[in-house]
């Protein structure tokens, strides 16, 4: 019998703020994967080492969480005033799919310093010691993403002493700036209200707060599903009931917002809307052991990620979080004390993070105009990647 050989791919494996994903440069991939469509989503499911029924991913680069399933294709923008375009997949684990529908906040911070390793930025750009300014198009949202990357000695830094709790070791720090992050063209609030009575069967009735900014998502209060805000990833993630509970929430919460028009599309819509609750300050103790104390935060926040809890928070989630803490009334903002702010510090369950976000009314309706947080990036492993050549 014969069998096809492994052909190589040029990769790059990077950490992403807290994220690792595959990078690659469009005009590298097999020229069937070229473009959108099933040779490019077999070409990544086993790039990852999906699907994969055992739920660990040993046969690939995915690593066998949410965080580490996702794959980034760049390539030099054609948009005006733009360096890279930025298209992200999140590799399903279990099932045979590619959810192209949202971005990933956290490897953002790493397609600054690909593009610039990568010739993707031009060279008049790049200053021999100093900030580097990447101007990104996010392809899967079509929005503007700017990434400050430190250079040193006309290299992309690394290395640094900004640390990012999630990630154990410090790196350099890199700025983001999320312009007009309203995920899609419609309302950022798609039901027109910032807080929405929510019916769930076999739930109830739950007040929550649905914005499109960032990524979908929906926030729901702790108290109102049987939570306190302090769950580490043990507490959600062995207990069926509650991955089910979840993900019915957020079945129901994707219809309001009009995302899918039956409930049976959840299922391979799993990347968005993300599903969120919100809680006052408390202390607790991260999941590293850090203590968190509650004079050191505005307000605590948990969310699903691909049907589990996050280790962290996602980077465009965080974009939602700040975005709905900065609208009073919200139920972020409502558990954060209320009132105008233009900063948030929240409490996930390895620490705490920092987001600033900018919203104002234009002709009664809320409209996002930036977010900015901080992340850093390092490539882990750069070369080539193998898959069988009948893959796809």
């Amino acid at each position: 019998m014969n069998y096809s050989p492994q052909i190589k791919i040029a990769a790059v494996y990077y950490r992403g703020g807290t994220s690792k994903g595959v990078f690659f440069k469009l005009g590298d991939l097999p020229e069937a994967a070229q473009q959108p469509g099933e040779a490019r989503d077999k070409i990544l499911l086993r790039v990852l080492g999906s699907p994969d029924p055992y739920g660990k991913q040993i046969d690939g680069l995915g690593n066998a969480s949410s965080s580490t399933s996702k794959a980034v294709i760049l390539d030099k923008s054609t948009r005006p005033d733009h360096d890279v375009d930025y298209l992200f997949g999140q590799v399903s684990i279990d099932k045979p799919f590619v959810d192209w529908s949202g971005n990933c906040g956290n490897l953002t911070a790493a397609v600054g310093a690909f593009a610039i390793e990568n010739g993707l930025v031009d060279t008049a750009k790049i200053p021999e010691n100093g900030v580097c300014t990447v101007r990104i198009w996010q392809k899967n949202i079509s929005k503007t993403i700017i990434a400050h990357i430190p250079i040193t000695n006309g290299q992309v830094q690394e290395t640094g002493d900004f640390e990012l709790d999630g990630v154990t070791f410090p790196a350099a720090e890199i700025k983001i700036e999320f312009l007009d992050p309203a995920d899609g063209e419609g309302d950022m609030f798609p039901t027109g209200q910032i807080v929405d009575e929510l019916d769930v069967p076999g739930i109830g009735r739950l007040k929550a707060t649905m914005i499109n900014s960032g990524i979908p998502t929906i926030f729901v209060r702790a108290a109102d599903i049987g939570y306190t805000g302090t769950e580490l990833q043990d507490d959600i993630n062995n207990d069926a009931a509650a991955l089910e509970k979840l993900e019915t929430i957020r079945t129901y919460g994707a219809l309001k917002m009009g995302l899918i028009s039956d409930p049976a599309e959840a299922a391979t819509r799993q990347h968005t809307p993300k599903i969120a609750w919100v809680a006052e300050p408390k202390d607790y103790t991260a999941s590293s052991g850090k203590a968190v104390r509650a004079a050191d935060i505005d307000v605590l926040v948990r969310a699903m990620s691909m049907g589990k809890l996050h280790h962290a928070m996602m980077g465009t989630a965080s974009v939602a979080i700040a975005t709905a803490a900065a609208i009073p009334g919200t139920l972020v903002n409502l558990a954060a004390g209320g009132g105008e702010r233009s900063e948030i510090r929240f409490g996930h369950p390895s620490g705490t993070l920092r987001v600033g976000a900018a919203a104002e009314q234009q002709n009664g309706k809320w409209t996002a105009t930036k977010a900015i947080m901080s992340r850093s990036a390092r490539v882990i492993m750069e070369g080539y990647v193998r898959i069988p050549g009948d893959s796809f």
